[in-house]
């Protein structure tokens, strides 16, 4: 039997985090004094903390290494795992691009951008809209164009354009506004769950091609903006966004292609 200042030394744990793991039901000592409370671990109880610290320096949370010690399941088990690591995956994934679009930031010379001046005509479209949150927005923006394109798809609807979105400016700057996403079609017809057809309005619009994922696409729009401020054209109304190119018709990022429009005055010719 070893005293836990002594497990603590052999396992690489603290005191204060060995009593922790006792007090949640993750590694319980194999005796504890009735009346002075020591705690006292043997020495087959080595391996398994030495398992519990490798699973928790992945920062995995304490009630699935509490899962994973107590299935004797191997295959449960190894899926257990395996989860945690596609998450941490994921999370390198987007710190890696996060660092990328940092450095893009930092280094990459600020040339002009390129801007098209266009007159956008109403359309019909299938539609989801709702008033979002800007910490909702981008779950909100998959589920709707996620339902959209299965909507079409079901229905064999006829598109006339890429899918798109409208986001009104009180959510960027007061953290809760109306967004709208669409999918233009020949005939929407009747309302499936959340869709609906909708006249998508005309607009004069400055636009951009953002390329890429939308990990930086913060960027573009800032470039976007800059621009038409600089140039006395910016007017109130709803950003639009045109996906020419996205995850539907591209596996590869690299290869999207998303048209910003920001609302402008004046660009119609005369």
């Amino acid at each position: 039997m070893l005293t836990i200042g002594d497990f603590s030394r052999v396992t690489h744990l603290s005191i204060k985090t060995l009593r922790h793991y006792h007090e949640v039901g993750l590694l319980e000592p194999a005796a504890v004094d009735p009346s002075s409370g020591y705690r006292r671990y043997t020495l087959a109880q080595v391996p398994i903390a030495q398992v519990i610290r490798r699973f928790r320096d992945l920062e995995m949370p304490v009630d699935r290494v509490r899962e994973v010690l107590a299935t004797r399941d191997l295959p449960a088990r190894n899926r257990l795992i395996a989860e945690h690591l596609s998450t941490l995956e994921k999370r390198l994934a987007d710190a890696q691009a996060a660092v990328a679009s940092l450095k893009g930031l930092l280094f990459a010379s600020a040339g002009p951008i390129a801007v098209e001046l266009r007159v956008v005509p109403a359309t019909r479209a299938l539609a989801i809209q709702a008033t979002v949150t800007r910490a909702d927005l981008l779950a909100w923006w998959r589920g709707a164009l996620g339902e959209l394109e299965a909507v079409v798809s079901t229905r064999a609807l006829t598109r006339t354009g890429p899918s798109g979105g409208m986001f009104a400016t009180a959510i960027f700057q007061h953290d809760q506004g109306e967004a709208t996403v669409f999918v233009p079609v020949a005939e929407a017809g009747r309302p499936v769950g959340r869709a609906a057809g909708i006249t998508v309005p005309p607009a004069e619009l400055a636009i951009t091609v953002h390329r890429g994922s939308y990990a930086d696409i913060d960027v573009t729009y800032g470039a976007l903006g800059s621009y038409v401020t600089h140039h006395a054209l910016s007017m109130e109304g709803p950003v639009r966004e045109h996906y020419v190119i996205d995850g539907r018709t591209a596996a590869d990022p690299v290869e999207w292609r998303t048209e910003i429009g920001w609302p402008v005055f004046g660009t119609r010719p005369r």
